[in-house]
């Protein structure tokens, strides 16, 4: 198993990844691989599905054998008499190793996907939620147009199902494994073996093996892995300045009894959209590693397998616990509709004067240039911020602005009238 601590391990991923559940998933290669031998008789057939083993065991041989596969052999053949010879027939380590890998990632990536879906559910039903919600659009980080919130959280969703996608193709190419031999020559076995034996642990065989599966295909998995984190560190990121008390339109969700901070009672920090960042930047090394994991010499060497016996439990025991947050945050969010109709009025209207520069330019009494427009709607909308005077009145001032509609300019309702077409196209997710 890998190193991620106990604090963000979740029990259904991280028994995936024990010492028991890998070589559980090296005895059913080995015992697929003796099926479909010629030479075990059904008696001995019979043993071998019934050969046992204990990690104690195992790890107390591989003292003497300082070879784990090796060692793994010698304890589950123990006691098996005649029938124990057929136990690795003509495998090498790889066989067993790759092979066994494939089971682990395939078990791995479907609680990921039940994960990332979860999210982007959530994610699409908040959103459907606050179709209507108005709210401050930033650039920047500055105030830019007004949106809703129902159209920032259906991006979040798509950009969510996107990462679906990904995790499902980088999962469904890594099911493969090889029964191929010490080069991938089948010089022990045949093509033929290797087919059979895989399509019993419902793995397609790799086309080229050489010794081992090409590592490219476990760093599509970590890289795949690695934008699913990033996409949530992108939610996060957002939460975290939704939450600032200078913004406070959002909030995580806290419980009764909770403390914010040890020394400062009125404390409600973002905790879970910060860890969300942390970890995030963890599965982008890991994504990092699992690239440089590709390049191997010749058929094969290990300088790959000390990394990747670290980096694939950790990274999807980390997502996994990362789409938990995160599904925490979607579902729970705490949606301040009030401060985000108070945020919209800081600018004194100033959010307005793309509708005021194509009013001015589209002005059926004296239209202006776009340059002229464009340096009176700037002019005033400044002024407006600078002397905390509603842009309407400045406009109605203004004789350069006369013969407009200011109820039709400074109408809010205009910024949501695609709203709903944008956040149905969430309906296309399937």
């Amino acid at each position: 198993m890998g190193d991620v601590i106990e604090r963000y391990t979740r029990p259904a991923l991280g028994s995936i990844w024990t010492d028991e559940a890998k070589m559980e998933a090296w005895r059913r290669v080995e015992v697929a691989a003796c099926e479909e031998m010629d030479g075990p008789t059904e008696e001995e057939l019979a043993a071998i599905r019934a050969a046992s083993f204990t990690v104690e065991a195992a790890k107390e041989r591989e003292k003497v054998t300082d070879h784990d596969v090796a060692a793994f052999v010698d304890v589950l053949s123990d006691g098996l008499g005649e029938a124990g010879r057929w136990i690795h027939f003509g495998l090498t380590s790889s066989d067993v190793l790759d092979t066994a890998l494939a089971l682990q990632l395939r078990d791995a990536g479907e609680k990921l996907i039940e994960g990332a879906k979860a999210y982007r559910d959530a994610l699409a039903a908040q959103a459907r939620k606050h179709e209507k919600t108005l709210c401050t659009g930033r650039t920047h980080g500055v105030h830019a147009e007004p949106t809703t919130f129902g159209i920032k959280l259906a991006g979040y969703a798509f950009e969510a199902h996107r990462n679906v996608q990904r995790l499902e193709a980088a999962f469904a190419q890594a099911a493969v494994g090889a029964i191929s031999g010490a080069v991938g020559t089948y010089s022990a076995t045949s093509p033929d073996y290797e087919a059979r034996v895989l399509e019993r642990l419902g793995l397609t065989a790799e086309q080229v093996s050489t010794q081992v599966v090409p590592r490219d295909r476990h760093a599509e998995v970590l890289q795949a892995i690695s934008l699913a984190g990033a996409g949530l560190e992108r939610f996060a990121t957002e939460f975290r300045h939704l939450q600032r008390t200078e913004v406070r339109e959002v909030e995580e969700p806290f419980k009764p009894g909770q403390k914010g901070s040890s020394a400062m009672p009125h404390k409600r920090n973002p905790i879970t959209s910060e860890r969300l960042t942390g970890l995030a930047r963890v599965l982008r090394g890991y994504g990092q590693a699992g690239v440089e994991n590709v390049a191997l010499w010749h058929e094969r060497d290990i300088s790959h397998s000390g990394a990747e016996r670290v980096i694939l439990p950790d990274a999807t025991i980390l997502l996994d616990y990362m789409h938990g947050l995160a599904l925490r945050l979607a579902e729970g969010m705490v949606v301040h509709e009030d401060r985000m109709l108070e945020n919209l009025e800081l600018t004194y209207g100033a959010l307005f004067s793309q509708r005021l520069l194509l009013a001015l330019i589209n002005n059926p009494s004296k239209p202006l240039v776009r340059d002229e427009a464009y340096r009176t709607a700037q002019e005033l909308a400044q002024r407006a911020w600078d002397t905390r005077t509603p842009l309407r009145d400045l406009a109605a001032a203004d004789p350069r602005c006369e013969g407009l509609d200011l109820d039709v300019v400074f109408d809010i309702s205009y910024y949501a009238r695609y709203a709903g077409e944008i956040v149905g196209r969430l309906d296309q997710i399937k």
